[in-house]
């Protein structure tokens, strides 16, 4: 059967995550999800990359703002985190081997640089991310879904850095050259969180911004 003719999707031992995240103070408030790129929504980009997965899955405390995209959602397990407890909570919700866990305010992930992870993994390998000026990128990166017990052990009593937490795991990490390779401009590792990130990036807010009393998502 050639690529054509394959039926499902090519990664079926995969899950895409999306990483809601808190709301954009920089930004008014706004669910970061919702920013508008070449005319569709950060969220809407990201969720291209589904079909070559086995899964979705959005995590967001507050999912109200995404409602409308009918995504499976799953909460923080362990509360407080940030950003490793979203990671956490995607494992947990995961019914996958494992789990590429990407930000939501990303809006040029590039299909090439995820081939480039999915690839470097192995039986020998719990995490996969790139590093990019010497700093690893835990937002674009593989998880293998069996890190979620211990991790969430260690979220309970500390409040480590998702960078902390690929040090104490078996995470193999691509340089920034194998990331050029595929992505010359390192725009997959782009994210949109200050109005100047909006004017860098041709990025725009949504037609409506939450009132300052309102919730925001995740």
């Amino acid at each position: 059967m050639n690529a054509g003719e394959r039926r499902g999707p090519e990664y079926p031992e995969v899950t895409l995550a999306v990483i809601a995240g808190g709301r954009g103070e920089r930004l008014g408030g706004v669910a970061k999800g919702l920013l508008e790129v070449e005319g569709r929504t950060v969220l809407e980009r990201v969720l291209g990359l589904g079909r070559l997965f086995g899964d979705m899955l959005l995590v967001a405390n507050e999912p109200g703002p995404y409602k409308r995209f009918n995504l499976r959602t799953v909460e923080d397990v362990v509360r407080g985190r940030g950003a490793p407890g979203g990671v956490h909570a995607a494992l947990v919700g995961a019914s996958t081997e494992w789990v590429l866990a990407v930000a939501c305010d990303m809006p040029f992930i590039a299909e090439a640089a995820v081939r480039v992870l999915l690839e470097a993994r192995g039986p020998e390998v719990d995490a996969v991310c790139f590093t990019v000026g010497g700093r690893e990128e835990p937002l674009l990166a593989l998880y293998r879904r069996a890190l979620s017990g211990e991790w969430g052990e260690t979220l309970k009593t500390e409040e480590p850095s998702l960078r902390a937490l690929l040090s104490r795991c078996r995470t193999k990490r691509l340089e920034e050259e194998t990331l050029r390779a595929v992505d010359a401009e390192l725009r997959s590792v782009v994210s949109v969180n200050t109005p100047e990130d909006l004017a860098r990036h041709g990025a725009s807010l949504p037609p409506y911004i939450p009132s300052p009393s309102g919730r925001g998502s995740g």
